[in-house]
């Protein structure tokens, strides 16, 4: 839960800047003082990190460089889509990164990895799926319907989406390793319930 709770917080910290575009045009109608806000929000961003001596991840300095990109098309165009088109572009580089099939090992403990490891494969990819249709239905929404549309319809979609398949991958998780450590052998099932140590939950 931990580590899953963190990636999130960097996805959002992503999107960040966007949120404050949307926030701000929704409030003043005023397009470039929107973009403006957002992109600086996004810079200032890097430099609290970079004052901090902390490592800057290339998925933020890539979330910098479309936040500057999509604030000058919007403010050459006067058309705000593009930076709302930008979380698509930051959901679909997370599920290409997401296509390795461990990937989610680093977020399991290591009694999952050892008993679970093709289910755990299997809700990545599921996570990889959300990530591909997120961004479709994101530049979907972005390109063909109104900014108060966009700020109700996503934030729904993105949250609820998401709590389905946390929710759904951790339960394949959770019933099939214990339905697997049950059928072990005894010996075999203290073994790998001593991998948890006394945090463990003890198979019937």
């Amino acid at each position: 839960m931990k580590h899953f709770l963190t990636a999130a917080r960097l996805l959002a910290l992503d999107l960040a800047s966007t949120l404050v575009f949307l926030v701000l045009f929704l409030l003043t109608h005023n397009t470039a003082l929107a973009v403006g806000l957002g992109v600086a929000f996004g810079v200032v961003q890097i430099g609290v990190q970079m004052v901090r001596g902390k490592r800057i991840d290339t998925m933020e300095w890539l979330s910098l460089f479309l936040v500057v990109a999509a604030g000058t098309a919007t403010l050459l165009t006067h058309d705000p889509r593009f930076v709302l088109f930008k979380p698509s572009v930051i959901y679909a580089i997370v599920g290409i990164v997401m296509l390795k099939p461990c990937w989610l090992n680093r977020y399991l403990p290591e009694i999952a990895q050892k008993v679970v490891p093709d289910v755990a494969v299997r809700v990545g990819y599921a996570w990889v799926a959300l990530m591909f249709v997120s961004a479709g239905v994101n530049a979907f929404v972005a390109l063909t319907c109104e900014i108060t549309t966009w700020a109700v319809v996503m934030p729904i979609f993105g949250i609820v989406s998401k709590i389905v398949v946390f929710l759904g991958g951790f339960a394949a998780l959770r019933l099939t390793a214990r339905r697997r450590i049950r059928a072990m052998p005894e010996a075999q099932r203290e073994a790998v319930l001593a991998l948890e140590g006394a945090a463990a939950p003890a198979a019937p």
